[in-house]
Order: structure tokens, then sequence, then C-alpha cells
């Protein structure tokens, strides 16, 4: 008479344990992937990457921050710089001079230019901070 080889005795896979006679194999719990909210991100991500109807809002209300930002302080910039010959004929500074040059000259000449300079800082930081808050409303 010859044996018929049988199914194969199971044995355990490397790094398991031989369950203990009698008793149930221990539960395990297996983590894939943090599910702390990354899937919205990666969402939110795919869908500005797709340009998807979401992604196109989020990036349209940046840019319209960006541009509510560029007009309020241009805005006042210009505002600011088209009142000095309103004060200048509403005070009469014509006939003052400073180191041999008229007052309205010099006001003309070197007020601007640190205006303007704080301008474009102020504007750098707002777009920096929207930028910013955009980054961390996504990564969220």
């Amino acid at each position: 008479m010859s044996e018929q080889p049988g199914p194969p005795a199971e044995q355990p896979a490397p790094g398991e344990h031989a369950p203990a006679q009698g008793r149930k194999p221990r539960r395990r719990r297996v983590v894939l992937a943090d599910p702390k909210g990354r899937g919205r991100v990666l969402r939110t991500i795919i869908e500005l990457e797709e340009q998807t109807s979401v992604g196109e809002k989020l990036v349209r209300d940046l840019i319209r921050q960006q541009l509510r930002t560029a007009f309020v302080l241009g805005g006042g910039t210009l505002l600011a710089v088209a009142l000095l010959p309103l004060l200048f004929y509403l005070v009469d500074l014509s006939e003052v001079q400073l180191f041999g040059v008229r007052l309205p000259w010099l006001l003309l000449g070197l007020v601007p230019f640190p205006l303007f300079y704080l301008v474009g800082l102020l504007s750098r930081r707002q777009a920096e901070r929207h930028e910013r808050d955009f980054v961390s409303m996504v990564d969220r």
C-alpha cells in the first residue's frame, strides 16, 4: 500500500507564533495609514491639482483676497500722493524754503518714496499672510 500525501500540515508563517493548543490566536490591529484627516488634505490637494470646482473656488478666493489688498493699499497710496497738491493749495507753503529749496518741491520729491517703500513692504507681508492662511487651510 502506498500512502497518498495529504494536505501539508499548517505551519506558522515566519514571524508568527504557533497558537498554543486550545487557545485562539491573538487579534492584532493593523494600521495602514494615519486616519487623522489625512484623506481630507489629500482630497483638497487633488481638487486643487485637478482644478475641480472646489479647487477653482479656493484659488479664486485667494486671488480675490490678494486683489482686494492690492486695491486698498494702491488706492490709499494714490489718494495720499494726489492730496499733496491740495494740501499745498490749502496751506500756503510756497514761500517756505529749506536749504534754499522751496518746501513743496522737497515734499513732492522726498515724501512719496518712503511711502511707496512702506506700502510695498505692507503689500508683501499681506500677500505672504494670505498665502500662509491658504496653505494652512489646505493642510488642515
